[in-house]
């Protein structure tokens, strides 16, 4: 692996493009765009705020910057860069900005949700969506960009409403058996939309695109529900994590569960591989000492040295008791992604915050254990092939595939504490997000 040098950043907002060009990161009020393969400045940008998201368009011929305390959207051209877009929200205030699929229209959410206004880019024409539900994920766009769904809340009561992208035409409108809707999101096939109900009531409802009700799924009923959910590439399968520590996944053609994956504190399976994190200082021999010592040799004396060591079953992860009465319990499933092929799961248990759990969907049988020195801040899988980047909130990053695994530190004097991470579209970099700080990781064509 090669690393790039450590570039600044600000609100972890850095996005390599759709097609893989480029990348833009923020510092403060500047954007900047770099070329995603020798990081050169290709164009810098003064918005009239500090930045606090910013999205690449579909077609990566436009940045949306968003300063949510002015109420403000800035749009910039890469290819005229002359050309610039503000739109203000005014009094309504701004708590959401994205883009609609074609890359032409923008699509921002009002304070208090009280209206979605659609800006056209090309016509400069608005349409508004009235009634926006305040929930955890409210807007999902097929992926094909033809269609999108917004759940919404009139008179105490909670309905999805199904849009024609092209037109903005309303094609459905349908009331939910919900108590109180959560989120919504497509399959990737663009043929079934997943709603599902607050934590309080367990509830998965399966909509076809005309909105009838396909099928609702309930694992239990009185304790907390559901905390995450994730469709597999194929949209053959859906998995639901629970805040009972377990993770069911149903099947596209009955919707009923095929498979309940539990995540105990103790391995006990021989089939299961644990690779822990170890970690070492390493040992200097007196032929090597120096004084006063050279910088390297300083540097290497103070730092430790990480690797992961295999166990022998039964493996005892280190489990965190949730706290019953406070808000939030840091308990239940609450991180899943399937790889690209669809052929593992990889999931995350909150009250077994150091360790990523990854699951062969060929078998329905857990495969890998990964436990961590530390918490889990992100993984994310390969676009092209099962591969698993993970971070820890230290300055090395973990990846894990089929063939096994590996720990590799970002070099550098300063501490670099790797926070998120994301793939580039080729699978051949990741790009490493610090709290202050991003570099990129090239992979050799070896490894790749």
């Amino acid at each position: 692996m090669n690393f790039s040098e450590l570039f600044k950043l600000s609100g972890l907002l850095g996005r390599f493009s759709p097609d893989g060009k480029c990348l833009a990161s923020c510092v403060q009020h500047r954007l900047v765009v770099r070329d995603a393969s020798t990081l050169q400045i290709l164009h810098l940008y003064s918005c009239v705020d500090q930045i606090q998201y910013i999205e690449w368009s579909s077609d990566s011929q436009f940045i949306l910057c968003a300063m949510y305390k002015r109420g403000l959207v800035q749009v910039w051209s890469l290819e005229q860069p002359d050309w610039h877009c503000k739109i203000d929200e005014g009094s309504a205030g701004l708590v959401a900005s994205c883009w609609s699929p074609d890359g032409r229209h923008i699509l921002n959410t009002t304070e208090f949700h009280l209206r979605i206004t659609v800006w056209s880019l090309c016509t400069k024409s608005v349409s508004y969506i009235k009634y926006p539900k305040a929930c955890q994920q409210g807007v999902a766009f097929t992926k094909d960009g033809r269609y999108m769904a917004v759940a919404e809340r009139r008179d105490c009561k909670d309905f999805i409403s199904i849009f024609v992208c092209r037109n903005w035409q309303l094609l459905r409108h349908f009331d939910t058996e919900t108590q109180d809707l959560f989120g919504i999101e497509w399959a990737p096939n663009g043929c079934v939309l997943a709603a599902w109900d607050t934590c309080l009531e367990y509830k998965v409802l399966l909509y076809s695109l005309d909105g009838r009700l396909l099928s609702s799924y309930r694992a239990y009923e009185w304790p907390l529900g559901i905390k995450s959910i994730a469709w597999s590439p194929s949209s053959q399968f859906l998995a639901i994590g629970s805040f009972d520590e377990k993770v069911r996944i149903l099947n596209h053609v009955t919707w009923k569960k095929i498979t309940e994956l539990e995540h105990p504190a103790v391995i006990t399976s021989k089939k299961t591989i644990v690779y822990k994190e170890v970690e070492k200082s390493p040992t200097l021999g007196t032929e090597r000492l120096s004084f006063p010592p050279t910088r390297a040799l300083a540097s290497s004396l103070f730092s430790t040295q990480s690797k992961y060591d295999i166990c022998q079953v039964p493996v005892s992860l280190h489990y965190i008791k949730p706290v019953a009465d406070k808000a939030n319990p840091k308990v239940g499933v609450g991180m899943l992604a399937f790889s690209a092929d669809n052929c593992f799961l990889a999931t995350k248990n909150d009250n077994i915050p150091n360790a990523v759990w990854i699951w062969d969907i060929r078998k329905l049988k857990l495969a890998v254990v990964l436990e961590q020195l530390y918490t889990i801040q992100c993984f994310q899988w390969d676009p092209c092939k099962p591969r698993l980047a993970v971070c820890t909130g230290s300055s090395r990053v973990y990846l894990w595939s089929p063939a096994g695994c590996v720990v590799v530190k970002v070099p550098g004097e300063g501490d670099f504490q790797i926070v998120s991470l994301s793939w580039h579209s080729s699978g051949d970099s990741m790009l490493l997000l610090s709290k202050d700080h991003f570099c990129v990781c090239y992979l050799e064509r070896e490894e790749v």
